[in-house]
């Protein structure tokens, strides 16, 4: 099972991966068709170009990155990764602290499922328009949210689990104050 935990990451990150590397060589392209194309080398070797052929790079970077986003904190980014506030719970016993973050992943595993359906209602109506300079329709452009919502709903579906199994005080994702008690007094 492991292995298969690492695959899945491996593979997260590497779509991640692809995703920034697309962003950065259509950046790369812009740079070239903006300072290039006008050169008067460039214009005498070929002859030139209209640039305005080139437009779909800017939607075309959005889009990416708009990916990146939802796909790397639906995947890539862990739980300790986050910026928290955890005074309250790191000054509980490991009792309160499971009761917390069981709340906790209730509630946002309700959140999150429970938008779906609403979400979707909403954005139905994208199914029809087409983006402005590529050739797709706007719903599967956004349709990453919508693996965001279950997937980030999947994870804490299976925190609720792992928390009520009583196996989850390993894997919280802050440490107790009393660890820092103890880091300092070595």
């Amino acid at each position: 099972m492991k292995h298969l935990g690492r695959w899945s990451t491996h593979l997260s990150e590497s779509v991640s991966a692809m995703m920034m590397a697309g962003i950065f060589l259509t950046f790369i392209l812009q740079i070239l068709i903006r300072y290039v194309s006008g050169a008067d080398w460039f214009v005498a070797l070929t002859g030139g170009f209209d640039t305005m052929h080139f437009g779909w790079t800017t939607e075309f970077i959005m889009v990416l990155w708009l990916w990146v986003i939802f796909w790397g904190n639906a995947f890539v980014v862990r739980d300790r990764d986050h910026v928290t506030f955890d005074i309250f719970y790191n000054a509980a016993g490991p009792r309160l602290r499971t009761g917390m973050a069981l709340i906790g992943a209730v509630i946002l595993l309700a959140a999150f499922w429970l938008s779906i359906e609403p979400t979707y209602g909403k954005m139905r109506l994208l199914r029809l328009k087409s983006s402005a300079t590529l050739p797709v329709k706007m719903l599967p452009i956004y349709s990453v949210y919508f693996i965001f919502l279950a997937a980030v709903g999947a994870h804490y579906a299976w925190r609720i689990v792992q928390l009520l199994r009583g196996n989850a005080e390993r894997e919280m994702h802050v440490m107790p104050y009393a660890h820092f008690e103890a880091e300092d007094q070595k």
